[in-house]
């Protein structure tokens, strides 16, 4: 997916959230927001949106010398989603397909993004996501996908939503492989909260390379990207994931909620729309 322009009034007010947490004084954050103008104002157009995140947080964190503003939210967001765990097993209990019961939980958990400014309930967003339809529903393929891997790569996203992920990767009986960011990125999953949240139980971890909010493959370790091409099916959670991905060509399919009009208008969804969409 490209930049489009109003991607970039949302980077600069990433900047200013991101700079109000690590900085005291309206001169500092000025001077970071001057230096992310002149970042952006050369930015390709063509480039997904987590490209130029990646170098926006880049110059935020070296302005600021904090390497993870968002550790406490992430603390935060994955405690409160932990503590829904258990009732969401019983909901899954219940269900007469659990594992598209699990999808929309999973869904509904990418709710959880400090990248969009936007409020959110946890838990009110993840009960009422069960008894809405999909917006975009290619479950039919998605179950034929399954029925015919060996194996997922589950492209994780953001930290608390993970914890959800988990629930989904308990559905399938073949082997998983959940991918995280290299380093802190806004509030994405790293190795270490993947952990905590004890995705480990249930998958291998692994690192796509990236420092970026989204799997730009330019950014991505060659490891990753063998991993990537040889997948038997490919499960992209979350915008950043879409952005980077959403002209690849392979099994993947794309688990998301439009929090934002630019990939609601780029999906052809109205906005906040849920999403189970088979790859191109």
């Amino acid at each position: 997916m490209k930049t489009y322009l109003d991607c970039i009034p949302c980077f600069m007010e990433q900047a200013l959230r991101a700079s109000r947490i690590s900085l005291d004084y309206d001169a500092e954050i000025k001077h970071v927001l001057d230096k992310v103008g002149e970042l952006i104002k050369d930015i390709p157009m063509d480039s997904p949106p987590p490209e130029i995140a990646m170098q926006v947080y880049s110059l935020i964190y070296e302005k600021t010398g904090d390497r993870d503003p968002y550790s406490q939210q992430k603390q935060d967001h994955m405690e409160k989603a932990l503590k829904l765990y258990p009732h969401m097993e019983e909901v899954l209990e219940e269900s007469n397909d659990r594992i598209l019961s699990a999808i929309k939980l999973a869904i509904a958990g990418n709710v959880i993004d400090l990248g969009v400014n936007k409020t959110f309930n946890i838990e009110e967003d993840i009960l009422q996501s069960l008894h809405e339809d999909l917006t975009i529903n290619d479950y039919p393929q998605f179950q034929k996908q399954v029925a015919n891997s060996d194996s997922i790569l589950y492209l994780g996203d953001n930290t608390g939503e993970a914890v959800f992920d988990k629930l989904l990767i308990e559905q399938f009986d073949i082997p998983v492989t959940f991918v995280v960011r290299e380093e802190p990125i806004l509030n994405d999953i790293t190795k270490k909260e993947a952990r905590q949240i004890g995705i480990n139980e249930v998958a291998e971890i692994v690192s796509s390379g990236t420092t970026a909010p989204g799997n730009v493959l330019s950014t991505c370790t060659p490891e990753f990207l063998e991993t990537l091409n040889k997948a038997d099916m490919i499960i992209s959670k979350g915008q950043g994931n879409y952005e980077s991905l959403s002209n690849f060509d392979g099994p993947i399919y794309f688990l998301l909620k439009a929090k934002c009009p630019v990939i609601a208008q780029d999906i052809g969804i109205p906005e906040g729309g849920s999403v189970l969409m088979k790859g191109a």
